[in-house]
């Protein structure tokens, strides 16, 4: 029974899982005290003005305007604050801290495929520390996912064409399971994964352990120079196109009159979908590697096109 209601409710392995149950519970004890004396009375009236029965059945109203403006307002007041408490915990959920650790994850038939920033690679597995904010930067490669982590009562959509973001912080080391909580295909039930929460000092010596071609930035930079990228965006190519340096989280002015910022979104879709948002001044002749590169691959090299944020574009 206990390892019944493990599974229907699992630990809170994190200070937000705990103040998610504490919503929930005080979301129900609410919905409770008006739900049940609505139906204890349903019961008693229909027990006691049953069909043969005597009782006084005078419909005669009798008003009283202190309690209904009672029920009106007391019950507003409790819905605003439990309104405030959730949309502070909603944008708490939504907001990563700025030092979180960055973590790139690919979802697939099915699979979790993770690659972190010093280039180590997991499937259907996870490894961080304990005590440090964690971000996923998400993206599916064929359908709609949903990485769930009950422990952490955190849930988001991982979708095609498209990076989305989650982040947790556990408190306990530990392992605990991850699912795909949207149906996506034949074995989407397999489709599992396990998060491996270490201490800050096993996962810097799992961090050592584990094999890494080098960075996923330098992995990055190694497949621009493989896909000969730098023969039209290096400082002495012959061809008229965008310069790298110091692009992303810049602002980008288009062909088309609009601008927009030099996000991991438009670095991922100037690569797959070239003629989407072409740059102003810069005539549409990039090809498109969309059959050529896989999510992974794009991931690494806007790993890399990011690392050149700090310097400034040559002139």
């Amino acid at each position: 029974m206990n390892g019944f209601f493990a599974h229907m409710w699992p630990m809170a392995g994190s200070a937000y899982a705990s103040r998610v149950d504490w919503m929930v519970m005080t979301f129900t004890g609410v919905m409770l005290l008006f739900v049940v004396p609505v139906v204890v009375c349903l019961v008693v009236f229909t027990w006691r003005y049953r069909e043969g029965r005597e009782a006084v059945r005078d419909s005669t109203a009798i008003g009283n305007h202190k309690l209904e403006i009672a029920w009106i307002v007391i019950p507003f007041i409790a819905a605003m604050i439990l309104f405030g408490l959730s949309a502070r915990l909603f944008f708490e959920a939504r907001t990563p801290p700025v030092d979180a650790l960055e973590i790139q994850l690919t979802g697939k038939q099915w699979m979790w495929k993770f690659q972190h920033a010093s280039g180590q690679r997991e499937l259907n597995a996870l490894h961080v520390p304990a005590g440090r904010p964690i971000k996923l930067n998400m993206i599916s490669e064929d359908v709609i996912h949903s990485f769930y982590i009950p422990v952490m009562r955190v849930k988001q959509d991982v979708l095609p064409g498209r990076y989305t973001q989650m982040w947790f912080q556990a408190d306990q080391p530990g392992t605990y399971q991850v699912y795909c909580a949207e149906f996506c295909g034949t074995d989407h039930s397999a489709m599992l994964a396990k998060l491996v929460v270490q201490t800050p000092a096993d996962y810097t010596r799992w961090l050592g352990v584990a094999d890494a071609p080098g960075s996923l930035a330098e992995q990055g930079e190694a497949l621009y120079q493989q896909m000969g990228c730098s023969g039209c965006h290096g400082p002495s190519a012959a061809v008229h196109a965008p310069k790298l340096e110091g692009l992303y989280g810049r602002p980008v002015p288009l062909a088309d009159g609009s601008v927009v910022t030099a996000d991991a979104s438009y670095l991922r879709d100037s690569i797959l979908l070239p003629q989407k948002q072409v740059a102003a001044g810069y005539a549409p002749i990039m090809p498109t590697y969309s059959n050529v590169l896989d999510e992974d691959a794009v991931v690494r090299l806007v790993a890399y096109i990011q690392s050149l944020g700090n310097t400034e574009p040559p002139r």
